[in-house]
């Protein structure tokens, strides 16, 4: 019998990463590393600002999903770079040492939604779209535009993880998740251009920890199957065989 894959979620106390548990669970073993317990679950608690604290928890691994962070777009410089910059070194570090073969980065549309400044994307954001008939989709290769400070540390764990690849032979894939809320369905205009669905997040994330060992890298969106989207998804569904259930447009009142 095929033994499961050995599966390391960071931050599965957040609100994707319960999500993940639910539905990784009976399928891989899972273990946690968080700041505090999570029931039912093999945790090992530290900070991930804290090489050695988290180390031990990377033992004998097989995957690891990169889910803490700190999300909050006007987080303060100190915590950005601590959790999100110190923390993904880390991590990616300790991965490393521990010998994990793949690590799953969640990244985010926030390395390029600055460019809801400009039309036709600031018209996607806001819902307005009578002149709207068609627009540039942007790709992997389309160049960065991050969103605040918090959009330029996952832009660094971008570019981390293509050094991981490349100068350690790791496979380091790399998620654009764009919005994921406890409602799960569209709360506002944006939405509709760059929500995704709890059900779909989780989906690429399974898809990313088993992708065949020769995707050494990649970046991909992941957004659920939106009207408006401006992110490429045909990326992810040619690699990664992503195939989003929802739709933000379903929820239209």
């Amino acid at each position: 019998m095929k033994v499961p894959p050995r599966v390391l979620v960071t931050g599965m106390s957040g609100l994707i990463g319960g999500a993940l548990r639910r539905r990784l669970e009976g399928h891989y073993e899972l273990s946690a590393l968080n700041r505090r317990s999570v029931d039912g679950v093999a945790c090992h608690r530290a900070d991930i600002a804290d090489l050695a604290a988290i180390e031990p928890a990377f033992r004998g691994i097989d995957v690891v999903v990169h889910l803490a962070a700190v999300a909050r777009g006007g987080a303060p410089w100190a915590e950005v770079l601590a959790h999100n910059v110190i923390g993904t070194y880390n991590v990616f570090e300790a991965s490393r040492r521990g010998g994990v073969g793949r690590v799953v980065y969640a990244s985010s549309g926030a390395t390029v939604s600055n460019c809801e400044r400009d039309f036709p994307y600031s018209a996607l954001a806001e819902g307005r779209y009578d002149d709207l008939s068609s627009w540039p989709t942007l790709t992997h290769e389309t160049p960065i535009r991050p969103n605040g400070l918090y959009g330029c540390s996952k832009v660094w764990g971008e570019a981390l993880a293509r050094h991981y690849a490349d100068a350690y032979g790791m496979s380091m894939i790399c998620l654009r998740i764009g919005a994921v809320n406890r409602e799960d369905r569209p709360t506002t205009p944006r939405h509709f251009s760059v929500w995704c669905s709890q059900r779909d997040v989780t989906q690429m994330v399974e898809r990313a920890i088993a992708a065949p060992a020769d995707v050494r890298f990649g970046v991909f969106y992941v957004v659920s199957d939106n009207k408006w989207s401006y992110r490429d998804l045909e990326h992810a569904r040619a690699v990664l065989g992503y195939a989003p259930q929802d739709r933000a447009e379903d929820h239209r009142e």
